[in-house]
């Protein structure tokens, strides 16, 4: 099996084919209250940077339908500063990436983008979210991912060459659980790889949007 065969089979069609749940963006904002605890017992921060995993289609509608999350994402740049930037991957897949240093407006951020994409007929387009948090100690990057296929989160710890920290993602999944609705089958805690020293979406936009301006 391939890789792109892997990603089709943990983010894709089996994926939703076996979910015990339906997807909720609702879901997101309980992300909201979780990050506290992960800053008050595992010494996590927000990272400040969000991002949403999508497939693309080449038709007038969804084209449409990217035009406006991105009318509703630019009117919300407006109003809270929630910086973003659609990209789109080495493995095509697209990206909406949102930076914010405060983390409600980011989860708000991603919240309407995908509700956007559902309203638009399009939420079997959506893949997964992914939120980033700075361990204060060690500076290790992990992430919260929410599959749209399963309806659940998972925690993803990368440590270096395409190794995960395993124990700190069960750590997160032991704290958090209850919090999240976390995956059970860790079969589809499927790693969405940074690439090189950047997020899984690539360069960080914040520090790109610092540049821009200076």
């Amino acid at each position: 099996m391939g890789l792109l065969d892997t990603i089709r089979q943990a983010l894709g069609l089996a994926a939703e084919a076996d979910a015990t749940r339906a997807a909720d963006p609702e879901d997101l904002f309980a992300l909201s209250t979780a990050y506290v605890t992960m800053e008050a017992e595992l010494d996590y921060e927000p990272a400040g940077e969000a991002a949403l995993c999508f497939s693309g289609v080449d038709s007038t509608a969804f084209a449409a339908a990217r035009d406006e999350v991105d009318a509703v994402l630019d009117a919300g740049e407006a109003e809270t500063g929630t910086a973003f930037e659609f990209r789109t991957d080495a493995h095509g897949y697209d990206w909406v990436v949102l930076a914010d240093e405060d983390f409600e407006d980011l989860v708000t951020s991603a919240h309407f983008a995908a509700d956007t994409m559902i309203e638009a007929g399009f939420g079997s387009r959506l893949l997964a979210a992914a939120f980033a948090f700075d361990h204060t100690r060690t500076g290790a990057t992990g992430y919260w991912l929410y599959s749209f296929r399963r309806g659940s989160y998972y925690p993803f710890v990368p440590s270096g060459g395409r190794e995960r920290d395993s124990s700190a993602e069960f750590k997160l999944e032991s704290v958090l659980d209850g919090e999240l609705t976390v995956e059970d089958d860790k079969g589809y805690w499927y790693p969405l790889w940074p690439e090189g020293d950047a997020y899984p979406w690539g360069r960080p936009l914040a520090a790109e949007r610092e540049r821009e301006t200076n």
